[in-house]
């Protein structure tokens, strides 16, 4: 990947002060957004986005530190857990976020946006192109946007359908959305972000100047807002010019302690242990704890699926010899207490758990006599015998 600053890559902890010092001189006030855990009331078990806590704000009601917000949002999402072992995906991640409640417009957001890319993390211009929302049968086209860009000498691809529209659901606050690609390939910029993959967003500014009703209709919100979300790994992979988030500074020493520690074999198995280890980590964080069921089984599927890994080789490898050392990167990187003993202590824990759990279920799977299981019987093993059916799919193909 090519590297598109022309100065030193900068650390992850350079680009959160970079964003959270840009807005922050420009009247925004920076607010928390240390925690995954939701707004008591909110019945989603992690937060899932920047914008996500702020809900209500959105909605009109006043923020107590007023109408310019910024903040970094840590977020976990478990629909893409499947994905994580690629270069791009991860359980926990950032989320830099701004907003204007009611404040400025489109047109500021984006030529902020524009300045803190190319002035601000040395971005070149020729390196940057945006989409624009073209228009549906119920709105035009964001002209608002569209002028700014031509204004600040962009290429500009307009899109139409659901690309370049942002909604929270099927109904509620809604409207056009602007995003903002970088070129990632070693060659010159060509095609569109729609053409060619190495145009990879960055940043997405929406306009949410509309609420969609049950009937789909729209009316004008009575407030105008701008919310604007970045991914920090997905930024930092394209500043420090590598070619996954797992080559940068975020993951150093994690890719070099945890192989000669464990010899995964093959580079997907290696993301995943880090990932999750580190997602576990922060977690933990946050007072969660694994359990069976609700927000506690997000920790202990994430443990069981590193040590089903970890033992497709040597059943013997233990979660006791993680290194202390990768504990302490991600608290302090999380701003967490420095702890790595508890952390390590509920790994242990874990892992004698899971032991054993394996160990009654190869002899309840054994009676089956090798036989294709029903839906019936997943529920049966499940609701009985505590053994959830990826659990027994594992089972089942090492037998």
């Amino acid at each position: 990947m090519h590297t598109p600053t022309t100065h030193t890559p900068p650390t992850t902890g350079q680009v959160v002060d970079t964003f959270t010092h840009f807005f922050q001189e420009r009247g925004h006030r920076l607010i928390t957004g240390s925690t995954l855990l939701p707004p008591p009331g909110d019945p989603v078990l992690f937060t899932t986005s920047g914008m996500h806590p702020l809900t209500p704000y959105l909605e009109g009601r006043p923020h107590p530190l007023g109408r310019r917000l910024v903040n970094v949002q840590r977020c976990l999402r478990t629909t893409d857990l499947d994905e994580v072992g690629d270069g791009t995906h991860l359980t926990v991640f950032q989320m830099l976020g701004s907003w204007s409640l009611g404040d400025y417009g489109g047109p500021q957001s984006l030529r902020w946006g524009y300045e803190l890319l190319h002035e601000g993390f040395g971005i070149p211009r020729d390196r940057l192109h945006v989409t624009v929302f073209g228009g549906d049968g119920q709105v035009g086209v964001d002209g608002e946007s569209l002028d700014t860009w031509h204004e600040l000498g962009l290429p500009v691809e307009l899109t139409g359908g659901d690309e370049n529209w942002w909604s929270n659901g099927p109904t509620g606050p809604c409207g056009p959305d602007s995003e903002i690609f970088v070129w990632t390939g070693d060659c010159p910029p060509r095609g569109t972000p729609t053409t060619d993959p190495r145009w990879v967003e960055v940043w997405n500014h929406v306009m949410m100047r509309h609420r969609r009703h049950e009937d789909g209709n729209l009316t004008p919100l009575v407030q105008r807002n701008i919310d604007t979300g970045m991914g920090l790994e997905r930024l930092v992979t394209v500043l420090q010019g590598v070619d996954s988030v797992y080559g940068t500074d975020l993951f150093e020493p994690w890719l070099r302690l945890v192989p000669p520690l464990w010899d995964l074999g093959d580079q997907e198995s290696l993301r995943v242990v880090c990932d999750h280890l580190r997602s576990f980590t922060v977690i933990h964080g946050d007072g969660v704890r694994p359990s069976h069921t609700g927000r506690g089984y997000v920790p202990r599927r994430l443990i069981r699926r590193t040590l089903t890994t970890l033992w497709q080789d040597d059943p013997g490898r233990t979660l006791g010899d993680l290194p202390r050392e990768l504990v302490e990167h991600i608290q302090t990187h999380f701003g967490l207490p420095v702890e790595p003993g508890p952390v390590l202590d509920v790994l242990r824990d874990e892992e004698h758990r899971f032991r054993r759990l394996l160990d009654r279920g190869r002899k309840v799977l054994s009676r089956y006599g090798g036989r294709q299981l029903t839906p019936e019987d997943y529920h049966y093993l499940h609701d009985t015998h505590g053994l959830p059916e990826e659990l027994v799919d594992g089972i089942v193909r090492e037998g």
